[in-house]
């Protein structure tokens, strides 16, 4: 199988006959295999009966993975990615806004030699406020905190070569945080300008509240992928920058108690150099203990900490 377009489902019941229609007039002139995965994700009104047609319809292009109830539009896709065939994986949402017929051009930007090629939603028809301000902030924070420079991380429409998604799992809102994955191992990357519609039936599953899981998941995949394997720098960094401010501040008490006579134990500084110290050296221990759990991780599975894109004249076992 050379393609396969993962739709994760949640209650769109109106959108997915266009939808179906749509992406069959953009996947059918192609010339490689193709196949769409739809992934009902708990969907409570009759998506699941369109989704059940669509397969009796076209069993050649169309599966369909139920999941047992809500688990969320990251988990569905993981779901997707996990039982589709292609070697070349495309993300669209079932809201009808991303148009699939963009789905060529991602392609052919896919075989000039990129390895995930991002959709840009250059003039997004959503709400200026609610959708839109938040979704430039964000996206702003994440590029300069990962520093991969994407406009629209949040744009589901994306095709990546099937080897930059293996080596991770996917939890909690991080699917638009592939992206930083693929670029920590290596992958290059392109972003296009895609078409986006206002959308037609139904409402959005998603408001204000996913900016804060977003902030708490960037804080988790900065740490896993600028610390994870030496987690000891930022353990032990932050241990010698709090032992550090506890000598200086013992220093400033030392000098005022010879110089002006300042009692230190009178003083709440001294308080809290002592507290500081003792912070920074838990935290170094913390860090050393974090050392030995991550040699244990890499060790016990033969994980590698570091990933190949190809062997040039290997050995002739290997080929």
């Amino acid at each position: 199988m050379k393609l396969s377009l993962i739709v994760p489902v949640y209650n769109e019941e109106e959108n997915l006959p266009l939808l179906f229609e749509a992406i069959n007039q953009a996947l059918e002139p192609l010339p490689h295999t193709w196949e769409i995965v739809f992934v009902d994700d708990g969907s409570q009104d009759g998506s699941l009966a369109a989704l059940k047609a669509f397969a009796r319809k076209d069993s050649v292009h169309v599966r369909a993975v139920v999941l047992r109830r809500n688990f969320g539009q990251t988990a569905a896709i993981a779901a997707g990615i996990d039982h589709a065939q292609g070697e070349i994986i495309v993300l669209l949402d079932a809201d009808m806004q991303n148009d699939p017929a963009d789905i060529p051009m991602l392609l052919e930007k896919l075989d000039e030699g990129y390895d995930l090629v991002s959709g840009w939603r250059k003039e997004r028809k959503d709400n200026a406020i609610t959708r839109n301000l938040p979704s430039r902030l964000a996206n702003g924070l994440i590029s300069w905190v990962t520093g991969v420079h994407l406009h629209d991380y949040g744009c589901t429409l994306k095709a990546y070569r099937r080897d930059v998604l293996s080596g991770f799992r996917l939890y909690g809102e991080m699917h638009r945080f592939i992206p930083v994955y693929a670029h920590a191992a290596g992958a290059r990357i392109a972003e296009v300008p895609v078409r986006h519609h206002p959308r037609r039936f139904g409402k959005a599953n998603y408001g204000l509240e996913r900016t804060v899981k977003v902030l708490l998941d960037l804080f988790t995949v900065k740490f896993l992928l600028s610390y994870a394997a030496k987690p000891i720098y930022l353990f032990g960094g932050t241990g010698i920058g709090l032992m550090f401010v506890s000598t200086l501040a013992l220093l400033v008490l030392m000098i005022r108690r010879v110089f002006f006579n300042v009692s230190v134990l009178a003083s709440p500084f001294f308080q809290m150099s002592v507290m500081f110290f003792i912070l920074g050296f838990q935290s170094i221990l913390m860090g050393l203990i974090a050392e030995l759990l991550v040699r244990t991780y890499h060790e016990s599975q033969h994980k590698p900490t570091y990933t190949v894109r190809e062997v040039i004249n290997p050995p002739p076992e290997n080929r």
